[in-house]
Order: structure tokens, then sequence, then C-alpha cells
């Protein structure tokens, strides 16, 4: 599992906090890679694309806006790899309750600079 995303405080990396999360809470115990130089959306698919050139498929788990953000700039960067993409749980019933509508908000706020056929196609 590869966990993307750098510093935005100076503390630990957003990718280091994902994977001591997966690992302690979720209790993953599977193989981790850390991108760790990240500050964007664009450079998380950047800065993965690297790793995942030799994969069969490919699986991108975020916030909803985020994910399909992330899909879309795949698909702009690497449209071969793109193809290699399968659905991702994007959303769990009850999942971050409170601020789930906010966020839902500003990822909707984040999508204005996407294609129209980017903002339809979910995968």
């Amino acid at each position: 599992m590869i966990f993307s995303g750098g510093s935005t405080t100076g503390g630990a990396s957003e990718a280091q906090l994902m994977a001591d999360y997966a690992k302690s809470v979720l209790g993953f115990d599977g193989t981790v890679l850390l991108e760790e130089r990240s500050r964007t959306t664009w450079e998380n698919v950047t800065n993965v694309i690297p790793l995942i050139e030799d994969v069969d498929r490919v699986k991108i788990v975020s916030q909803p806006a985020h994910a399909l953000k992330a899909r879309a700039y795949l698909r702009r960067q690497r449209p071969d790899l793109a193809k290699r993409l399968v659905p991702a749980d994007d959303y769990r019933l009850g999942e971050w309750l409170i601020v789930k509508p906010l966020l839902a908000l500003y990822g909707l706020w984040t999508l204005r600079g996407l294609e129209d056929d980017e903002r339809k196609n979910s995968l």
C-alpha cells in the first residue's frame, strides 16, 4: 500500500500519519511505501507514478471529491496507468458524520478546475 502526502506543518508527513493509522488502528500489516514530498494532489499522482508502473491494479482511496480529482489527474498524466483503476470505497456510512458536509462542499469547490468529462468519470 502506498501512502502519499508531504508535511504541511514541518512535523510528520501526511503519508506517515496515514500509514501509522492504517497499522495501529486498522491493523494493516502488509507492505507500506511512503511518498512524502507531495504538497498537492497533482504532486501526489506525479510522485506515486514511479511506484505503480508495474502494478496490475490501481485503487485510489481518499475523501470522495479528492479521489475523483486524483483519478482525473492520473488520466491526464498517464492514461495507460489510469486504465488499471479499480473501484474503491470512498465513503462508509457514518464516517466523519459531523464534518462530512463541510468536506463535501470543499471537495466540490476544488473540483472546479476539472474538465466536464473528468467530473463525470468516477473510475
